[in-house]
């Protein structure tokens, strides 16, 4: 893994821990971040896919990669989670103009990830990295909805945990958990079997 920790001066790593630490604990709406305490320049966060959206229900992984001329060089951004986006490549990269030409040294990380959720609400077509994506979105938009609503729904929703049990770590009881086990794996046949038809269903499309 490639860490940029020795390109960077002692002062912006300094800054880059001190965003981090703050944006943990208090993070904008609908965006958790995960510090990587071994190398401060490793930026992941979780989106939460906004509402009203083809992308709402989904919790997008996304990674910010600091180079060496961080600060005055913008971060590169990438979707870890399959998604169909205009302004998402197939590899993951993010285009936003303020990753490009609108980037300012004094904008930040948090500037960086409420612009990637915007982006989930008012794609921009102008500049597609996913030219049928793009297409769909300005031509065909009930389609371009549907295509990103049916990835989401395969690719970026965890599995529901029923309410009121808990993820079950720590406990030895073996009646309850046996139990557990069994409806699990009920619930992971038939989320395959919904997988699969969905799967079914994006080949026709």
């Amino acid at each position: 893994m490639t860490s940029n920790v020795e390109n960077l001066s002692p002062q912006i790593l300094r800054g880059v821990m001190k965003e981090m630490t703050e944006l943990v604990k208090g993070p904008p709406e609908g965006i958790k971040v995960h510090m990587n305490d071994e190398d401060v320049t490793d930026i992941q966060a979780t989106i939460t896919g906004p509402a009203g959206t083809p992308y709402a229900g989904g919790l997008f992984r996304v990674k910010l990669a600091l180079g060496k001329d961080f600060p005055n060089v913008p971060p590169k951004g990438y979707f870890l989670t399959k998604i169909f986006h205009p302004n998402v490549a197939s590899n993951g990269e993010i285009c936003v103009n303020t990753l490009k030409k609108d980037w300012k040294a004094d904008l930040g990380i948090r500037h960086v990830l409420l612009v990637i959720k915007c982006l989930l609400i008012v794609p921009n077509a102008e500049s597609a990295l996913n030219e049928e994506a793009g297409k769909l979105l300005l031509e065909a938009y009930d389609d371009y909805a549907a295509r990103a609503k049916m990835i989401t729904e395969i690719h970026a929703q965890g599995p529901k945990v029923p309410k009121g049990e808990s993820s079950g770590e720590g406990s030895s009881q073996e009646g309850p958990q046996a139990k557990k086990h069994a409806t699990d794996k009920k619930v992971a046949a038939d989320r395959k079997k919904l997988l699969k038809d969905k799967k079914r269903t994006l080949k026709r499309l």
